[in-house]
């Protein structure tokens, strides 16, 4: 395979794992139901867990971090440069969001995130799980810790890269990410100020 093929097969494959539908999977096949129009009609592991309880959201979590982190490692091993990753990442979080299979209405592309950047740089990836789980912790809101860990994430990336060639792809990268986690938690902000944003464990949008 010329490498242009092989470079085009790179990024369909982390669109495809991006967007394979985990949540609405689980939903479905346990509740029978559409996850897009349940609750706040993510179809991401926040979304799973109001609808069909702990346990599967538990699994959904995993499952979408694990494709963000199989894509960047499955792209690492075909010899990729941190530049060719950088697209490989907005393609898995692409697909994610915007999965075809589901008239692209997908997820809010954090767990996917956490999982790119697993793949990218462990370091960072786990500094910004440890500031989703401190904030959750003290507000219990998943979307203002997601949020949290998002505008940390480029801060954390320039300082967990330097001195490295993929400083500035990564980084790059990395607002990107932290641009589309806001752009996607938009309603949830609006609900913030209002005052009606559900804590974790209650119901709600």
């Amino acid at each position: 395979m010329n490498p242009e093929a092989s470079w085009l097969l790179c990024l369909l494959t982390a669109y495809g794992l991006g967007s394979v539908p985990s949540g609405w999977l689980t939903v479905k096949w346990l509740r029978g139901v559409d996850l897009r129009q349940q609750g706040s009609g993510s179809t991401g592991a926040t979304n799973v867990l109001r609808v069909a309880g702990r346990w599967p959201a538990l699994a959904v979590l995993l499952l979408d971090v694990g494709k963000g982190t199989v894509a960047v490692l499955l792209a690492r091993g075909w010899g990729t440069t941190p530049w060719q990753q950088l697209a490989v990442g907005l393609c898995v979080l692409a697909g994610h969001v915007w999965p075809l299979w589901l008239r692209f209405r997908g997820g809010k592309a954090v767990a996917t995130a956490l999982g790119v950047f697993l793949g990218l740089s462990p370091p960072v990836a786990l500094a910004c799980l440890g500031s989703f789980l401190a904030v959750l912790a003290s507000v219990r809101m998943v979307s203002v810790a997601s949020l949290t860990a998002g505008v940390l994430l480029p801060v954390l990336m320039v300082w967990g890269t330097a001195g490295s060639a993929a400083r500035l792809p990564y980084t790059l990268l990395a607002l990107a990410t932290t641009v589309l986690v806001i752009w996607r938690h938009r309603g949830n902000m609006k609900r913030i100020r209002m005052g009606q944003e559900p804590r974790l464990g209650r119901k709600g949008p």
